[in-house]
């Protein structure tokens, strides 16, 4: 299914009822037990010619390796396409089989699967169902279907931001917490980094991803809650870094979709959660690395001339937005880099054509695209006040700096306001809307520049005022005197649905040296405080911290580090 961000508020769906929902029957019915499946269908979205609808099914029999759930529409309903089954249609009659990793349907369990579809004139809901031949929601006594209350799903709006509160990983809540003076940001929301497959059922003791949405749920009570998720396990996973390799070879496309994505959004698609606003980030530093880092650029690694070859970053990032976007209360947000790796002149225009080509493959539309997000565990500053892009000294413009070395850009909030522009002129629909990370870029402390530097020259200049205070805007691994940046908040700037902390605070980038483990992540010298620098950074030191752990693995120095630098000030 394809949406704009408005079509679903301008096209209201069908509300519970005869006319919008067929319910199946609920603690409490007499003969319940006898029930030997159940089957709730419900339009969720109406626009007068075509409707989208999820159904679920719950197995009160023998447990199933598969299943076919069967019904018939009296009207002239039409399905157009499916997800989370294999959804086709005869004439009026319509059968739903079972995806490879839904097939498991044990005795008192359940599944949800959605479709899109077509008609003219009335969108009946059809009046009986089987599940594998056996009729559902009928009792011993031969009663029809009865109607529970219904919970209500949330309306999809412009920005998931707004208005709502905005889910607390009470996991790194706790750690934020155990530090000296951590409580004083430990309710901040983070993002919940969907990192490799174990992390979808949980691993090594850690929350899976129905847990976190079941807390959510708690925590939403009766407000709205925003639930951030970052989807991070691309097949040959980062190219040109090795501390965040993923799981996944460079062909291993079908695992990706099969193993990964698609557990993930048949979780995402339970009507349980329909009412909170879930929010992905999709795949970090992947399209991107396609522009900046193959050949011929001298940038070029070997891994990513690989992943450009093949095109599975291509697809693999448009069939995640196609099978997360179904989902109606879904916020799919693509990575944009940040302006130190993309404001250059040839790699702007060709990362927004690089993520558009991505977002019409594998059956995914820009319509799958609610907005982009920058700066993604980055250190870019939000904003430089002591300079601009347009400033020059004795006749030099700051471009000519070596700082800026030529960018068109000096700090986020400039670039990803124009990056939304740009990526509406590429055809992107004209309400998309943009995050900014700014868990790590608030650069404050001593060092922290308190005017422009002296215009004796253009580098005195702008290394005297800029926020930034990296040794170059390449360098990405436990920078050294990196400080919190602003608190999440919701539209803060024209063009930005949010600053948000989906990087979070105290996760390392990356290990110092060597480390064995089992999640499949390598040593990335840019992470080593000793390293010299390469290409990507103009050779300069890498400015890691030492002695940080692997990446995703809590760095307590760093977190230390974070809150004294914190910019505004902690209290």
């Amino acid at each position: 299914m394809s949406r704009t961000r408005t079509a679903l508020l301008a096209a209201m769906a069908l509300v519970a009822g005869a006319s919008g929902t067929a319910v199946a029957a609920y603690p409490g019915d007499v003969g319940i037990s006898a029930i030997p499946c159940t089957v709730d269908y419900k339009v969720q979205n109406d626009w007068g010619t075509g409707f989208t609808a999820n159904v679920t099914i719950t197995n009160n029999g023998a447990a199933k390796s598969s299943w076919a759930v069967k019904w018939s529409y009296a009207g002239n309903q039409k399905v157009t396409s499916g997800w989370n089954a294999k959804v086709s249609q005869s004439g009026t009659a319509v059968t739903a089989l079972n995806e490879s990793y839904n097939g498991t349907l044990p005795t008192g369990g359940s599944t949800s699967f959605g479709f899109q579809g077509t008609y003219s004139g009335t969108n009946a809901v059809p009046a009986t169902f089987t599940l594998d031949g056996v009729t559902c929601n009928v009792d011993d006594g031969g009663g029809g279907p009865t109607n529970p209350p219904d919970p209500g799903t949330g309306s999809r709006v412009d920005n998931p931001y707004s208005g709502a509160k905005v889910y607390v990983n009470p996991e790194w809540s706790a750690n934020a917490a155990s530090e000296p003076g951590g409580s004083r940001i430990a309710n901040q929301p983070t993002g919940v980094w969907l990192d490799r497959v174990a992390a979808i059922n949980g691993a090594g003791g850690k929350m899976g991803l129905r847990a976190h949405l079941d807390e959510a749920l708690k925590q939403k009570g009766s407000g709205e809650l925003a639930v951030q998720l970052v989807i991070y396990d691309l097949p040959g996973r980062d190219c040109a870094a090795l501390a965040s390799n993923g799981e996944f070879g460079p062909t291993d496309i079908d695992k990706y979709k099969t193993q990964y994505i698609d557990p993930i959004a048949a979780i995402l698609a339970d009507p349980k959660y329909a009412s909170l606003r879930i929010v992905t980030t999709v795949e970090l530093d992947s399209l991107p690395n396609l522009v900046t880092n193959v050949s011929p650029r001298n940038t070029a690694t070997p891994n990513c001339d690989t992943m450009k070859s093949n095109g599975n970053y291509i697809k693999g990032v448009g069939y995640a937005l196609n099978k997360l976007g179904d989902v109606p209360n879904v916020y799919n947000y693509v990575d944009a880099g940040h302006h130190g790796w993309l404001g250059w002149d040839d790699n702007f225009s060709a990362t927004v054509q690089t993520i558009k080509q991505a977002a019409t493959a594998e059956g995914a539309t820009v319509n799958d695209v609610h907005g982009f997000i920058t700066n993604t565990a980055n250190y870019s500053a939000l904003k430089e006040p002591y300079y601009t892009i347009n400033d020059s000294v004795n006749g030099k413009s700051v471009r000519e700096s070596k700082w800026v070395d030529w960018n068109r850009y000096v700090d986020e909030l400039s670039y990803a306001q124009a990056f939304r522009q740009e990526a509406v002129s590429q055809g992107f629909p004209s309400g998309v809307g943009m995050l900014i990370d700014t868990s790590r870029n608030g650069w404050g402390g001593s060092a922290r520049p308190t005017g422009p530097g002296a215009k004796t020259d253009v580098d005195t200049y702008v290394d005297g005022g800029r926020i930034d205070r990296r040794l170059n805007t390449g360098n990405w691994c436990n920078q050294s005197g990196a400080g919190l940046g602003e608190r999440p908040q919701a539209s803060p700037a024209a063009g930005i649905d949010a600053y948000v902390w989906i990087k979070p605070p105290g996760e390392s980038d990356g290990a110092s040296s060597a480390i064995p483990n089992d999640e499949g992540k390598g040593f990335d010298r840019m992470c080593d405080p000793t390293y010299t620098g390469n290409p990507r950074n103009n050779n300069h030191m890498s400015g890691a911290l030492p002695n940080a752990p692997l990446s995703g693995h809590w760095f307590s120095a760093q977190f230390q580090q974070l809150m004294q630098n914190a910019y505004p000030p902690l209290p």
